[in-house]
């Protein structure tokens, strides 16, 4: 008999819906079979079976949350009893213990474009004397690193369950559960702010939080409070910027493709401005700034359950009509909750566009663990002097909010500087 596990399909997800079963009680599984659909908090994805066997018993059904690692239905041999009740097991297993929520902040030894190893934070019930490196350093997993800073636990008395008697999550947060471990000293925290509960009428609906809208509130919360935000607006001449579209989509549908829009100009010149600015193309760690060799590009997608950030990854190498395809592919796959993991992970700088609502400004939220993130408004017709003369012209505005760990005032100002020089002459992002 063995376990079928909620796995971790996203880099935030702590929970997931289970939205559908592909196999039912008493089905034959076979590895690599669709076993069950996921909902994660970005995405609808499927999960497939390991190993061979018959589905012999479903614990979570339809409908239902369950978090990661946590049983949600069993897999018997051939001739083993289906649809049995399931034992309780004696003990909660580290999987289900309480883990404190994700910190925005990536440790140095993350690889930003894939999420953390899911057998690094999985280990098994016996526990290992934890051991260290050469440098006296214990061996731990960057997670478990971060959460024993966050629960003031010292690692020095934590066993670790991992490889090799590696520290990984579990652990740390058995420890703190159990009491067991020396508590680190810690500076005191200032208590939570409690919100007020609104008065709820008949009239009222009340509607559950689903399990994006849980991770956009989180994660925008934490972005808030542990990121200071600065803030740099330049208006821009779109004249320019407008002509190359126009110029460039009329070719294109000469040509019978696809046109290209305002945003995928200025994705195009972010990526392009980017490689002289590496410093805002950063994320902060407690112990580094990690400053990214690659430029991908996140595009702020609103759906109707919330906000998704798709990533175009090495922008900077990719043509205008590349990005422009690969934008709308994205985005669709957004909307549909069908993006993959390596699609919705790994950005190092957003671009968050809200001129095709009529929004001429606007200042968004840094999207952890980047340290700035590009608002963008509507290209505007405005009266200004074209030529010495009175004329209407067309403007935009543009906001990059910057984490002040990471990015200097003069740093930022710099940036958008430079890209308001390369919109204003858009032929550079595209030479």
């Amino acid at each position: 008999m063995t376990d079928i596990l909620m796995p971790r399909l996203s880099d935030t997800m702590e929970e997931g819906v289970v939205s559908a079963w592909r196999k039912q009680v008493g089905d034959e599984v076979h590895s690599g079979d669709v076993l069950v659909e996921i909902e994660t908090d970005k995405a609808v994805m499927e999960h497939e079976a390991y190993e061979d066997g018959v589905l012999g018993e479903i614990l979570v059904k339809e409908g239902d949350t369950a978090p990661i690692g946590a049983p949600i239905a069993r897999l018997v041999g051939a001739g083993e009893p289906v649809g049995g009740s399931a034992p309780a097991p004696a003990e909660p297993t580290p999987a289900a213990a309480p883990a404190p929520a994700p910190s925005p902040e990536p440790e140095p030894e993350l690889i930003l474009e894939q999420p953390q190893d899911q057998s690094d934070e999985s280990g098994g019930d016996a526990a290992v004397t934890p051991r260290s490196t050469g440098a006296g350093r214990i061996l731990s997993s960057p997670l478990a690193r971060r959460d024993a800073r966050d629960l003031g636990v010292d690692l020095a008395t934590v066993a670790g369950s991992g490889p090799g008697g590696r520290i990984i999550r579990a652990d740390v947060a058995k420890a703190a559960a159990n009491g067991t471990a020396t508590v680190a000293a810690a500076a005191p925290s200032a208590p939570a702010a409690s919100t007020p509960a609104p008065a709820v009428e008949e009239t009222d609906e009340l509607i559950p939080l689903t399990s994006i809208r849980k991770t956009i509130a989180r994660r925008l919360t934490e972005s808030m409070q542990s990121s200071p935000h600065f803030y740099v607006t330049k208006t821009v001449d779109a004249g320019p910027l407008s002509d190359l579209r126009a110029q460039l989509n009329e070719r294109l549908v000469a040509a019978d493709k696809k046109k290209v829009s305002v945003n995928d100009i200025i994705v195009r010149a972010v990526a392009v401005v980017l490689r002289d600015h590496p410093v805002v193309n950063s994320s902060f760690t407690p112990e580094a700034i990690v400053q990214h060799g690659r430029i991908h590009v996140g595009i702020a997608v609103a759906t109707e359950t919330g906000l998704v950030v798709p990533v175009i990854r090495d922008a900077d190498t990719k043509s205008l009509t590349s990005i422009s395809a690969e934008t709308r592919a994205l985005a669709g796959k957004a909307r549909d909750r069908k993006l993959g993991l390596d699609e919705m992970t790994g950005g190092t700088f957003t671009v968050s566009n809200l001129g095709m609502y009529g929004i001429d400004h606007f200042t968004a939220v840094i999207n952890p663990p980047e340290a700035a993130i590009l608002a963008v408004g509507a290209v505007r017709p405005e009266p200004g002097v074209k030529d010495g003369e009175l004329a209407v012209v067309q403007k935009m505005t543009m906001t990059l909010s910057s984490d002040h760990r990471v990015i200097d005032g003069a740093q930022a100002a710099e940036f958008v500087r430079d890209l308001a020089a390369v919109l204003e002459d858009p032929w550079l992002a595209i030479a």
